[in-house]
């Protein structure tokens, strides 16, 4: 791939003062352009230039609100006509950016949106999740749901930044709909390609393996081995050769051999030589289709370790069905087990373990070892219990929508973002709001733990063992947060950034994805934590138009252009690689 880099000064429409543009473009496999132009606010920048200190950015991506986000109602007014000069205008798709936003404490213009990093020619990406935390030299990988896309970028020089290479769906011909990212310490990164190969049908793999697949966004997916500009090392499969029958795993259109390979969250542990990666759910019946899905089943009880003692050649190791629990879900995807949507792995030495959690089950489960042949998972909390200790009127755990999950890097707490039940005939919901829960005990247990959720009374009360995870916080958000990210960065006497294991501030973004009918207030927020493990939000982080806590993409105008509001998914707290020290 080249690369070249071209600027011109303009001005945006509004009171949003001057614009620096600096565009950056590289030639795709498919001998294309693709580009991401920097939108700058000088008057921004010059402020934090002048105030002298390092400075910390959240890195929000986010995708443009267009009418294929809107419900049938909501559809009032459509153009008669669509042509370039209508892109972003009457609700048309407009280029969707990476949000650059000063997270310096003190800053004079802290929790203002400092650059909007646009993307193009591709449009309607819907952008949705990168890597789950930024170590210096990294760069920034990041997905389209919608276009099966993988974008890099290179953040070393913020508030600007570049493209590094661009991953388009012939590259990953195996799987489809990127979802999730994990960088490892060489610079590249295993990808989550959560849908089946770009066409129906036998796929070949890197390792020369065949699997036989039922279409883009179907099954089964694929975990993709990228290099640090995104270019595809390996394509490794996420099912067996045989059919996966421990449980039912339902494909539309039915395959040969059922499978639930559809890897959504991953995470590493590159000490243990082992990968973990979650299936969530044959994602065509998401991003395809805005209505119910047409089986529960559809939704994954599966979690799945691999070895990657040859890091560029990732190798399934083990299928884990996750145990459903003693609930009784309302409808069969509330059942525990189902839709296990992120993973997250301890980090200390002598720790080995792994934490799994499902969205529309609402619980909570935990390996102690991942080196297993056969980890042995367990339930170790469930939501009904942080449901009412966050007050909600029906505390029933099943469908309360549970996101982001990640452990802070201590090992001390699991972070875990809860959007909520909506509201639906008799049930009055749940709430939503940021779970803490204190995990030392539960590791200390090593490699027996006694934890396990098997009782109605341990369902409600949290756990009867004396190592069940223990709530610390639960921190109202309303909005339905869906993702979070951990602020691993903090300022020196030295006036440099370097990373800490304990950090002290969380952020989360209120969005999910529209047309699954989870659409969040579009918000994102920061929060601070005290010694104790409890949450309270950064009344200082403020939306610079209105003046309230937590800023708000729904606005008129952007950096870039009067675009109107926008779907913030994921975040990453980032610094300049010259104001970090290792």
């Amino acid at each position: 791939m080249t690369g070249t880099v071209t600027g011109t000064i303009g001005s945006t429409v509004g009171a949003v003062g001057d614009v620096l543009q600096k565009k950056s473009t590289i030639t795709g496999s498919d001998g294309k352009s693709y580009w991401v132009q920097n939108n700058l606010d000088t008057q921004k920048v010059e402020a934090t230039a002048e105030d002298g200190t390092a400075q910390e950015y959240l890195i929000v991506w986010a995708g443009d609100v267009n009418v294929a986000d809107k419900s049938g109602k909501e559809l009032t007014t459509l153009p008669g006509t669509v042509g370039p000069d209508t892109v972003g205008q009457k609700d048309l798709p407009g280029p969707d950016f990476l949000a650059v936003v000063d997270a310096t404490k003190g800053s004079p213009t802290y929790g203002e949106v400092v650059n909007t990093a646009t993307v193009g020619p591709l449009v309607e990406n819907e952008p949705h999740h990168m890597q789950y935390v930024w170590h210096k030299g990294d760069n920034i990988f990041a997905g389209g749901l919608f276009t099966d896309v993988t974008y890099v970028f290179d953040v070393s020089q913020l508030p600007e930044l570049s493209i590094k290479g661009v991953n388009l769906p012939t590259d990953t011909l195996c799987g489809s709909v990127p979802d999730a990212y994990w960088v490892t310490e060489d610079g590249g990164a295993y990808g989550t390609y959560m849908g089946g190969p770009d066409l129906p049908g036998p796929c070949t793999y890197t390792d020369g393996s065949t699997r036989v697949g039922n279409g883009f966004g179907g099954s089964p997916g694929e975990v993709v081995r990228l290099d640090p500009d995104g270019k595809t090392i390996s394509e490794a499969p996420a099912t067996p050769e045989t059919a996966e029958t421990t449980e039912r795993c339902d494909n539309i259109p039915l395959l040969p051999q059922s499978t639930c390979a559809n890897p959504h969250g991953i995470q590493a542990r590159e000490d243990l030589d082992i990968l973990v990666t979650s299936d969530y759910n044959e994602p065509r019946n998401i991003i395809l289709n805005p209505v119910q899905a047409p089986s529960s089943y559809l939704r994954r009880p599966t979690v799945r370790t691999w070895d990657i003692s040859d890091k560029d050649h990732p190798k399934l190791k083990a299928v884990s069905f996750l145990p459903d629990g003693p609930r009784k879900g309302l409808v069969a995807h509330h059942e525990e087990n189902r839709a296990v949507m992120e993973t997250t792995v301890t980090n200390l030495p002598e720790h080995k373990g792994a934490f799994a959690q499902t969205m529309q089950g609402g619980a909570i489960y935990y390996a102690p070892d991942i080196t297993a042949d056969k980890p042995e998972w367990r339930e170790v909390f469930d939501l009904t219990a942080s449901n009412k200790h966050a007050g909600s009127a029906n505390p029933y755990g099943g469908g309360s929508n549970g996101g982001w999950v990640q452990t802070s890097p201590d090992d001390r707490y699991l972070y875990h973002a809860v959007m909520g039940r909506p509201a639906s005939g008799d049930d009055p919901g749940s709430a939503p709001y940021i779970l803490v829960l204190d995990i030392q005990q539960l590791l200390a247990s090593g490699d027996s733990p006694q934890c396990s959720i098997d009782t109605l009374d341990e369902v409600t009360a949290g756990g009867d063992e004396s190592d069940c995870p223990a709530i610390v916080d639960t921190l109202p958000a309303p909005g339905q947060p869906h993702w979070g990210a951990l602020d691993n960065l903090e300022l020196g006497a030295d006036g440099k950034y370097r990373e800490t294991t304990s950090p002290d501030r969380l952020a989360y973004a209120n969005y999910f994805v529209a047309r699954t009918g989870l659409n969040g207030d579009h918000r994102v927020c920061v929060a601070d934590q005290a010694e104790d493990g409890t949450l309270s939000l950064d009344e200082e982080f403020r939306d610079e138009r209105t003046g309230t806590p937590c800023i708000d993409f729904d606005r008129a105008a952007w950096p870039h252009g009067e675009y109107g509001p926008a779907k913030p998914h994921s975040m990453l707290f980032v610094t300049a690689d010259d104001d970090i020290v290792d």
